[in-house]
C-alpha cells in the first residue's frame, strides 16, 4: 500500500533519508548515467514530498523557495515508470507546495523529454532548450 509524504528535512527519519537518497541515486546515477553531486544543501531547505511502498520510496520530489514566491521543485523520480505514480506525485506535490509556501508561481527545469508530463499538470515552457549536467532541459512555470 502507497503512503504519501511530506516532510521537511528535520522531519525525516534517517530511514526515510536514506531510502530518498538511494532513490535518487538509482534514478540519476544508475539509470539515467547522469554524473552531478546530489548533496547540493538544497535538502536542508527543502519539503520532501514522496511515496512510499513497504518502507521505500517509489516516487519523490523536493521543494524550496527560491526567491519571494517562487518555489522550485525538483529531483522528480518515480522507480517504477508508467504505473501512473509521477502524475499522483506531482499533484500531491503541487498541493503541499500550496499549503507550506507563500506561492505566486512553481519553477522546474525539466528534460526535455518530459515536458509533456509537466505540460498535463499545467506547466508552460518558458525558456529555449539547456544543458545541465549533459542532458537537454527546459525552464518551466506554473503560475498560482
Amino acid at each position: 500500500m502507497i503512503v504519501q509524504k511530506s516532510k521537511t528535512f528535520e522531519e525525516l527519519s534517517k530511514r526515510e533519508l536514506y531510502e530518498i537518497l538511494k532513490a535518487r541515486a538509482k534514478i540519476f546515477v544508475a539509470e539515467q548515467h547522469i554524473l552531478y553531486v546530489d548533496m547540493d544543501d538544497k535538502d536542508y531547505d527543502s519539503l520532501h514530498v514522496f511515496f512510499e511502498d513497504e518502507g521505500k520510496v517509489v516516487a519523490y520530489l523536493r521543494a524550496f523557495e527560491e526567491g519571494r514566491g517562487i518555489v522550485r521543485m525538483g529531483r522528480v523520480l518515480t522507480i517504477e515508470h508508467g504505473a501512473g505514480l509521477g502524475g499522483r506525485l506531482l499533484r500531491f506535490g503541487i498541493e503541499e507546495v500550496e499549503k507550506k509556501f507563500n506561492l505566486e508561481k512553481i519553477s522546474i527545469d525539466s528534460q526535455s523529454h518530459a515536458i509533456g508530463f509537466y505540460e498535463k499538470a499545467g506547466f508552460v515552457v518558458c525558456s529555449e532548450e539547456f544543458l545541465e549536467e549533459g542532458v537537454k532541459h527546459v525552464k518551466m512555470e506554473l503560475s498560482r
